[in-house]
């Protein structure tokens, strides 16, 4: 029997092509498998922000009593925290058993990895009997594996650029992919008040009931709390959620509309609203690790996720530096996120990330001295030396910033765990 970690091995190496968007093969071995999603199903998709409606949704059901199941990707540090029931990872036997049964259900079918996790989490969520399934979008939202369960509801969290090469080189086209999850008849959230034309046209087409905020629901900012209005009504008093930053409270109140449509299924209550709102975490958004110097991971990959992480990081406070531990995949808009956050930065530390999507760090400083010209930037082999290499220089009064992928998080966070645990 193969370990977990021999399984996603196989897996990686299993199908042709790392991403490989469409439903025709994934849907003949989900039928095969015989597995089906009975409870309600909320499909969270969107450029940036899905990851925290999904972490908010999750606390407010689980604090209403439901039993949830939650898939999300990437993972961080490990492939269990991909499927969470009862907010509690996976196991591996659970996982392994069902990578076996996927297994001999395909035949001769071939899935990406990225499939195989996605029909895992299902298999063990109807196997688990959750009460609400909370399913995150990998890529776009129309030709993704998640999209062969129909949702009961909708969220697209925000279109922006991003993923070009997959799904089109404007937010309009880019915008249809993501509004590929609605379903007639059926609620949609849009948790921006810009949503592109194309993603109210598709609405339109097919019937979806189209909630925009802004338009359709929203929320007031307070300087100690907030209200949330819509069509169910207000709810005033609202603590701030306890993920960092002012955008959160547009998630929120998308995550608030949501479970409003759902009422009469998953009826929430609003002390289940406001407990939901102070415990969800989500890691690696604005993460602020205790100690000094201040460290801050975040994943943020493109310029829109950028500009979150700047109002952040100019509301964190005041530090003598900024010292920023930086790398990022090839197919990404560097230069975009170096023009976004030069002006939060006083030094960059670069480093390499492998594969075949990697940036090599020297490539990194060329785009930097382009686009920041002036600031020091030192080059390393990987984002965990360069991390090292800013720990060393960083004074009590400084702050490092960990960003630019979910690897570069994932590379420095694995290491600081593992140097944290005592010698055997």
């Amino acid at each position: 029997m193969k370990s977990l970690p021999e399984w996603l091995a196989y897996l990686e190496r299993l199908h042709p092509r790392p991403i490989d968007m469409g439903l025709a093969r994934v849907e003949q071995v989900r039928a095969a498998l015989g597995v089906e999603l009975r409870m309600p199903v909320i499909t969270v998709g969107g450029t940036n922000g899905k990851g925290s409606v999904c972490a908010l949704l999750e606390a407010m059901l689980r604090h209403a009593g439901y039993r949830t199941g939650l898939y999300t990707s990437p993972h961080l540090l490990r492939f269990n925290e991909r499927v969470r029931i009862d907010a509690a990872q996976a196991a591996d036997a659970p996982l392994i058993e069902a990578f076996e049964r996927i297994e001999v259900a395909r035949g001769s079918i071939s899935l990406s990895y990225f499939e195989f996790a996605t029909l895992a989490a299902a298999a063990l969520f109807a196997a688990a009997a959750v009460e609400v399934a909370i399913l995150e979008v990998g890529l776009g939202g129309r030709l993704d594996a998640v999209n062969v369960f129909d949702p009961d509801c909708a969220i697209v969290a925000s279109v922006d650029l991003d993923h070009m090469d997959y799904l089109g080189p404007t937010r309009d086209a880019i915008g249809r992919e993501k509004a590929g999850i609605f379903r007639s008849g059926r609620p949609a959230i849009y948790a921006a008040t810009d949503p592109p034309s194309s993603v109210l046209e598709h609405a339109q087409s097919i019937g979806a009931r189209l909630l925009v905020a802004g338009r359709d629901f929203g929320y007031e900012q307070a300087l100690h709390q907030w209200r949330y209005w819509g069509p169910a009504g207000n709810r005033g008093g609202l603590p701030h959620p306890a993920l960092r930053g002012a955008h959160q409270l547009a998630n929120a109140a998308a995550a608030i509309a949501a479970l409003d449509e759902l009422k009469p299924r998953l009826p929430t209550d609003m002390q289940a609203i406001r407990t939901g709102l102070v415990t969800a975490s989500l890691p690696g958004r604005f993460q602020v690790l205790p100690g000094r110097p201040a460290i801050v991971l975040d994943v943020a990959h493109n310029p829109h996720a950028a500009r979150a992480l700047a109002a952040n990081l100019r509301a964190h406070g005041r530090f003598k530096r900024t010292l920023a531990v930086f790398a990022m995949l090839a197919d990404k808009d560097i230069g975009g996120v170096v023009d976004t956050l030069k002006g939060q930065v006083s030094a960059w530390y670069v480093g390499a990330l492998a594969g075949s999507r990697g940036t090599s760090a020297a490539t990194l400083a060329t785009l930097i001295a382009a686009h920041d010209p002036g600031k020091p930037v030192a080059s390393f082999e990987s984002p965990l030396a360069a991390h090292d290499a800013a720990c060393q220089v960083a004074d009590a009064d400084d702050r490092i910033l960990v960003f630019g992928s979910f690897h570069t998080v994932s590379e420095v966070l694995i290491a600081r765990e593992a140097r944290a645990k005592p010698a055997p």
